[in-house]
C-alpha cells in the first residue's frame, strides 16, 4: 500500500479530535444535539486551520445512519464514505475551477431532487470567493430558501470578497489561526502515536515555522521525518527550515547588553557564514525580546516557548525595562525596513547597531565616547536671568537637556572641539543675553518661591574642587530648605538619563556624610523604583565625589520639597509673572477700554 501524508492520515474524523476552534465547535455541537440545524454556513480562514475538515464532519454528523448527533459513530457506511470521499449526497465543488454562471446553474439543477443515501444532500464549495458575479446571483434565491433536505456549506479564505447578500444568508465561522502551543502539542501527540524519536525543541520550530497553519506543520514534519531519516533532532530541523540556534540569539543580546559592537558584528558575520537566513534572525531577536519583557513585567505568566530560560531571565535581570521596550520596537521597525536595505546581512547590522546607539549612556559608554563635563554652582542669586555661552545647548550633546535655553536648570552640555561651532554659540548667547536684559524684570507674589540654582556647565577641574565645594554645603546645611536646595543641585549636576533622573527628582535629601547619602522617595513615586536605576544614581553620586558612596532610599511621606516639586513652584511663578505682566501691560489696558477686548483665559504662557 502506498504511503499516505500525516496531513490526510490525521485529518480530524470528529469533533473531539479537532485541535483548537473551541468558539466555532461549541454551536455547531449544541445544534447538533439540540436538532437547530441551519441551513447554509460559512467557514471562514487562513489555510490549514480545518474549514474543509469541519465541513466534512458536520456532512458526517448530520448523515449517520446511527442518528443526527455531534457524536458520529464513524463506522456506518454513510460515515466511512463521507471519510473516503465518495458518498454519493456530499457534493464538493472547486469553485476556484467552476466560476462560470453555466457551472452553478447546473449545480442548482440538481438541488431539487432527494438525497440518494443520506439524510441531506450537502453541497460543499470550496473557496466559494472565486465564484462570479453572476454565480453568486444565481445562487441568491436558492441559498435564501433550498429544500429541506438541502444544506450548504462554504468555505473561504477571503471572505471580503463575498457579497453581503451572501454573508447575510449564512451563518459565518471565522476559524482562528492555532497558537505555536497547539500546534507543537498536536505534533507531539503524533510523533508518540507513530513512535518516532523526538525532541521538544524541534516541535517548537516547526511550530514556529508554522504560522498558525496545521497542515503546513504535518507537511513540515513529513518533510523533517525525512531529513532526519525517521528521527527529530533540533540542529537538523533547524538546517532544514535556515532558522537560527537559540543561543546565538542569546549571544546577540549578550553583546548588546554589554556594549561590544565588535563582538556583536563578529557574531552576526558567523551567523551568515553558518547559512543563517538574516531575516529569521532579526525574527528571533525581537521574540527574544518579548520573551524577556514578559520575565521583567510578569514573570509568574511566562511560558517556555523560545528555549534557553534561564539565560534571558539572567539578561532581564540585566537591563531596564524601557529599554528593552526600545529594542524591540527598532527591531519591529527594522523587520518592515529589512527589504529596502542593500543586502540583508547589512540591514541586520544596521539594525543591531541602532539599537546599541540608542543605549542609555551609563551602559553603552564602552561604545559611545563621551566628552566629560561638569557643572558648578552660582554663589550668588541673578535678579535677571541671563545666558552664557557655557549655558547654551551644544547641538553636539548626548546629556538630556531642558526643551528651553532658559530653564531654570542644570545644562550639562558636550564641549564642543570646533572653534566656529564655540564661536557660533558664543554669538547666539550673546543675543539672547541682550535680549532678556532689556526686558523689564517681573515681579509677583511668588518671588519668595526658591529657585533652583543654575550651574555653568565647563570641563571638570581635575583636583575634584566641585564636588568638595557642593558635599561642604550640605554638611553646612542648618535647615531642610537647604537640604533641598542643595540635592536639587547635585540632581541638576549629574548626568543622568530620564529614568534615572525622574527617580532622582522625586527623592528627597534626609542624610548625608562622607560614604553614605539616605533619600526618601515620595510614597505616590514608588512605580520609579528599580535596582538597576538605583545602582545608576549611587554610581553618578561615587563618580562625582570621586569616593565609594552607599545609597539607601527609602519610601516614606515627608514635608521637604522634592527638585520636582520646586520645579513645579518654579514654574507657576513663571506663570504668575506672566498673567501679572499682561494684566500690567498699558497696551492691554488700552485695548480693553477702547475694542471692549479680554485676556482669554489660560491662553497668557511664560516664555522662558
Amino acid at each position: 500500500m502506498s504511503y499516505q501524508v500525516l496531513a490526510r492520515r490525521w485529518r480530524p474524523r470528529n469533533f473531539s479530535q479537532m485541535v483548537g476552534q473551541q468558539h466555532a465547535l461549541k454551536p455547531l455541537i449544541n445544534a447538533l444535539d439540540n436538532d437547530r440545524l441551519h441551513h447554509a454556513f460559512l467557514f471562514t480562514g487562513t489555510r490549514g486551520v480545518g474549514k474543509t475538515t469541519l465541513a466534512r464532519i458536520l456532512a458526517k454528523s448530520i448523515n449517520c445512519e446511527e442518528g443526527l448527533s455531534s457524536t458520529p459513530c464513524g463506522q456506518c457506511s454513510s460515515c466511512t464514505e463521507i471519510d473516503e470521499g465518495r458518498f454519493v449526497d456530499l457534493i464538493e465543488v472547486d469553485a476556484a475551477s467552476r466560476t462560470k454562471v453555466d457551472d452553478t446553474r447546473e449545480l442548482l439543477d440538481n438541488v431539487q431532487y432527494v438525497p440518494t443515501r443520506g439524510r441531506y444532500k450537502v453541497y460543499l464549495i470550496d473557496e466559494v470567493h472565486m465564484l462570479s458575479k453572476h454565480s453568486f446571483n444565481a445562487l441568491l434565491k436558492t441559498l435564501e430558501e433550498p429544500p429541506p433536505h438541502v444544506k450548504f456549506i462554504f468555505a473561504t479564505t477571503d471572505p471580503q470578497k463575498l457579497p453581503a447578500t451572501i454573508l447575510s444568508r449564512c451563518l459565518q465561522f471565522n476559524l482562528k489561526q492555532l497558537t505555536g502551543e497547539e500546534i507543537q502539542g498536536h505534533l507531539a501527540h503524533i510523533l508518540t502515536e507513530e513512535k518516532i524519536p523526538f525532541v521538544e525543541e524541534a516541535l517548537w520550530e516547526i511550530a514556529g515555522a508554522a504560522q498558525g497553519s496545521m497542515r503546513d506543520a504535518l507537511s513540515l514534519l513529513d518533510q523533517a521525518i525525512s531529513y532526519g531519516n525517521g528521527e527529530l533532532k533540533s540542529e537538523e530541523v533547524r538546517e532544514m527550515l535556515g532558522t537560527i540556534d537559540r543561543t546565538r540569539i542569546v549571544q546577540l543580546l549578550r553583546q548588546l547588553i554589554n556594549g561590544d559592537g565588535a563582538a556583536m558584528l563578529n557574531e552576526i558575520e558567523q551567523i551568515g557564514e553558518l547559512g543563517g537566513d538574516y531575516s529569521n534572525a532579526l525574527n528571533g531577536v525581537n521574540h527574544a525580546l518579548q520573551q524577556i519583557a514578559i520575565y521583567q513585567v510578569i514573570p509568574e505568566t511566562a511560558h517556555e516557548r523560545f528555549g534557553e530560560t534561564e539565560q534571558l531571565r539572567e539578561i532581564a535581570g540585566q537591563v531596564d525595562r524601557e529599554s528593552v521596550q526600545l529594542y524591540y520596537q527598532i527591531g519591529i521597525n527594522g523587520l518592515r525596513d529589512l527589504p529596502l536595505a542593500p543586502d540583508l546581512r547589512s540591514g541586520f547590522e544596521m539594525v543591531m547597531l541602532r539599537m546599541l546607539a540608542f543605549q542609555p549612556q551609563t551602559s553603552a559608554s564602552q561604545s559611545v565616547p563621551q566628552t566629560p563635563v561638569a557643572s558648578r554652582p552660582v554663589a550668588e542669586k541673578k535678579t535677571v536671568e541671563t545666558v552664557t555661552p557655557q549655558e547654551a545647548e551644544s547641538p553636539l550633546s548626548v546629556q538630556e537637556t531642558p526643551s528651553s535655553i532658559h530653564e531654570a536648570e542644570s545644562i550639562s552640555v558636550q564641549v564642543p572641539e570646533s572653534n566656529s561651532v564655540a564661536s557660533q554659540l558664543e554669538g547666539v548667547a550673546e543675543e539672547l543675553q541682550q535680549t532678556r536684559t532689556e526686558s523689564p524684570p517681573l515681579s509677583s507674589p511668588l518671588e519668595s518661591v526658591a529657585e533652583p540654582i543654575p550651574m555653568s556647565a565647563q570641563a571638570p577641574k581635575q583636583d575634584g574642587s566641585v564636588a568638595k565645594e557642593m558635599f561642604a554645603d550640605i554638611q553646612a546645611a542648618s535647615s531642610n530648605n537647604d537640604l533641598d536646595q542643595q540635592w536639587l543641585t547635585w540632581v541638576n549636576t549629574l548626568p543622568l538619563t530620564a529614568m534615572v533622573r525622574q527617580l532622582a527628582e522625586n527623592c528627597v535629601l534626609i542624610y548625608a556624610d562622607s560614604d553614605t547619602i539616605r533619600l526618601h522617595l515620595v510614597e505616590s513615586c514608588t512605580h520609579l523604583r528599580h535596582e538597576q536605576r538605583e545602582q545608576v544614581l549611587s554610581d553618578a553620586l561615587s563618580n562625582f565625589m570621586e569616593r565609594k558612596i552607599k545609597l539607601e532610599i527609602e519610601v516614606a511621606s515627608t514635608k521637604q520639597q522634592s527638585p520636582a516639586d520646586l520645579k513645579k513652584l518654579q514654574a507657576a511663578k513663571r506663570q504668575a509673572q506672566a498673567e501679572s505682566a499682561i494684566a500690567d501691560d498699558p497696551m492691554v489696558h488700552s485695548l480693553q477700554e477702547q475694542f471692549g477686548a479680554h485676556v482669554v483665559p489660560d491662553s497668557v504662557k511664560p516664555i522662558n
